[in-house]
Formats: C-alpha cells, sequence, structure tokens
C-alpha cells in the first residue's frame, strides 16, 4: 500500500517529514501549479533527507499543471458572502489571467476550489488591452454572484461548469518541467484530465526523449471523457488516479461515489493499481481530529480495492500534517486487516 502526502508550507521542515515518513507515508507529491521543480529544489531534498533518517526510500511524484486554470495571488485571503456581488479580472478582487478571461461569458457558472466556491456570471466588461492588437477589444473583467460562498485563498483552480476542451493536456511548461525529473529523483508524473489512451501516449513519448522510460505514470480521472474512456487509460497506464477534486466538478456530487465505484471496478478487473486523493481529511486542515464519515471513506476505498491513497491540503497547508498522516495510515492499515480471508474468518465477517 503506498500513502502520499502534498508537499507544501505546513510540512516543508525535516522533522515534520520524518514523523509522516515514519507513521508509514511512502512518498510525496509536488503540485506544479504552485511552484516549479527548481523553485522546490530545497523542499525536495529536505524529504530525501527525511525519508533516509528513517530508512525510507521515498516516491516523488510531480502533478503536471495541464491546461488547469487558477486564480493569481491575493493580497490577503477573501471571505466571500452568499449572494454578494464580487469581480474577477486583471487587477481586480480576484485576480485571474487574461486567457481565462477571454473564454468566460455572461451566463457562466464558475467553480473555483475544487467547485467549494460557485459564481454566476452576470456581466462581462470588454475594453482595449495592454499589449493586444491594435483595436482588439478583450474581456477585462466580469461581474458575478456569490452562489455559494466560502474562503479564499491564492492560486485556487477556477473552471466553467460544464465546459468541454481540447486543449492539450500536456502544456509547453509541462514538457520543460519533464526535462528535469531526472536531476530531481521524480519516480512518477501525474497527468490532468487525461481524455483517453492517446494523452496518456504522448506523456510516454515526452519521457522517452529525457530517457525516463522507468518513471511511472499515474492518469488523472477528473472529467467525463476520462471517466468513459477508463478502460483504454487503464490499460496503458500504471496507475490510474480518482482525482475527486475536479472529477466532482463534471459530476452532480451526488454522483461521485457512484463515479468512484466504478472506476475502481474497472481497475480491479483489469488487474491495475489505483489511487484515490482529494479531502479524505478535510477537516484535518484545521481540526485534529477527523469526522467519523472522514475516516468511513478512508475504510471504504480500501475495501474497493484502491493501492494508493493520497491526502492534499491537509499536509501541504493544513494544521495538522502529521496527525493527518497517522489517520490515514492507521485507517487503512486497520482496512486491509479485515480484507485478509483469514482475518475475515476469524471475526465472522462475511
Amino acid at each position: 500500500m503506498e500513502y502520499y502526502g502534498t508537499l507544501g508550507s505546513a510540512c516543508d521542515d525535516k522533522e515534520t517529514l520524518r514523523k509522516m515518513f515514519e507513521y508509514g507515508m511512502t512518498g510525496m507529491r509536488l503540485n506544479l501549479a504552485h511552484q516549479s521543480l527548481t523553485e522546490a529544489s530545497l523542499s525536495i531534498g529536505r524529504v530525501f533527507k527525511a525519508a533516509e533518517s528513517v530508512g525510507v526510500k521515498p516516491e516523488l511524484l510531480i502533478d503536471l499543471q495541464g491546461p488547469e486554470r487558477r486564480i493569481g495571488d491575493l493580497r490577503k485571503p477573501l471571505e466571500l458572502k452568499d449572494g454578494h456581488k464580487i469581480k474577477l479580472g486583471i487587477g481586480e478582487d480576484i485576480p485571474i489571467p487574461q486567457l481565462t478571461l477571454n473564454v468566460i461569458a455572461e451566463g457562466d457558472i464558475l467553480l473555483i476550489d475544487d467547485g467549494k466556491i460557485k459564481l454566476e456570471v452576470l456581466k462581462v466588461y470588454e475594453g482595449t488591452v495592454k499589449g493586444a492588437e491594435k483595436n482588439t477589444k478583450q474581456v477585462v473583467s466580469v461581474n458575478c454572484r456569490i452562489l455559494r460562498g466560502g474562503r479564499l485563498i491564492s492560486r485556487k483552480n477556477i473552471s466553467i461548469a460544464d465546459e468541454e476542451t481540447d486543449a492539450s493536456t500536456l502544456t509547453e511548461n509541462d514538457k520543460k518541467q519533464l526535462q528535469l525529473i531526472g536531476r530531481y529523483g521524480v519516480t512518477g508524473v501525474m497527468l490532468p484530465f487525461v481524455r483517453g489512451a492517446g494523452d496518456i501516449q504522448l506523456l510516454k513519448e515526452e519521457l522517452r526523449k529525457t530517457d525516463s522510460d522507468n518513471v511511472r505514470i499515474f492518469a488523472k480521472i477528473e472529467n467525463r471523457a476520462g471517466y468513459e474512456h477508463i478502460g483504454e487509460i487503464a490499460e496503458i497506464s500504471d496507475m490510474v488516479v480518482v482525482a475527486r477534486g475536479d472529477l466532482g466538478n463534471a459530476f452532480p456530487l451526488w454522483e461521485l461515489p457512484k463515479v468512484q465505484k466504478e472506476i475502481a471496478q474497472v481497475c480491479r478487473r483489469s488487474d491495475k493499481p489505483f489511487l484515490v486523493a482529494t479531502q479524505f481529511l478535510h477537516s484535518m486542515e484545521h481540526n485534529p481530529v477527523p469526522t467519523r464519515a472522514e475516516v468511513s471513506d478512508i475504510y471504504n476505498a480500501v475495501q474497493d480495492g484502491a493501492s494508493a491513497l493520497m491526502l492534499t491540503g491537509e499536509t501541504a497547508i493544513g494544521a495538522y500534517p502529521v496527525r493527518a498522516m497517522r489517520y490515514l495510515t492507521k485507517t487503512a492499515q486497520t482496512a486491509l486487516m479485515t480484507s485478509d480471508p483469514h482475518i475475515k474468518e476469524l471475526l465472522d465477517i462475511n
């Protein structure tokens, strides 16, 4: 069983990382949407030193940014309240890049931070953008109504509900990062928004260019296309990732457990390992003890056959990264014990 944390400010010191490895963590994820391999070089060094101190040879996964859109840096966290209005744009309350502005239209529903925040676009304002072609107008800002508020911090993902895109899952920036993986000891690459076997094949070709054929490919299922082509994706990848953040935006949220179980079933039938991620212990970003529902979620994922589990915000920005890793591994180990046929016989579990 593999257990991953996500590297971030909350766990970026050798002692915290050492304790997480002691509690069973087997590897770390670096989200390239927040920092590049070069920018994270010192942090990566701490990961390897901490793992070595407890006799662990760690996995290092890089999560490519792909075509995912994100808001910019906020001056300070924002508390968004239901029913209020807010502006998005360059230099506005919520800064977003021009490329994202250009695809937003009136009536769109915007989902931020894996759908935790939901906005309705009321008005799109056009104007002349500095550096753009003369007399060409582009979207400069959008006025939105807050349908579902919450606390917003910098660099969270933003998407348009029900949007389908033809953009390549592998961007030019991603390709530049792939050229560095040998230097930093990367063992696995997470490819976002996989739509079919063709996306995986493109990544394999890039890895061959850098003699990195031995690096594992983790195919993230986070849209309808990936779900619909799960069979061919499982066949060509090393590990399937049930990435419940964006996947929960692609489907009505009440359908997400069904989708997760269907993906798990396909992976079991094809003998393909799969990883489950996102919000396992979300409450532990602020609380020292998880909810009963959260530990049940971990237990059920293992019972469904997951080969790997991953924490994201819980270890990257949460207040209790070590405790969160302990609850993840302990709960999973309990599930593994009761999955053993000999244990089942002893406990009389059918």
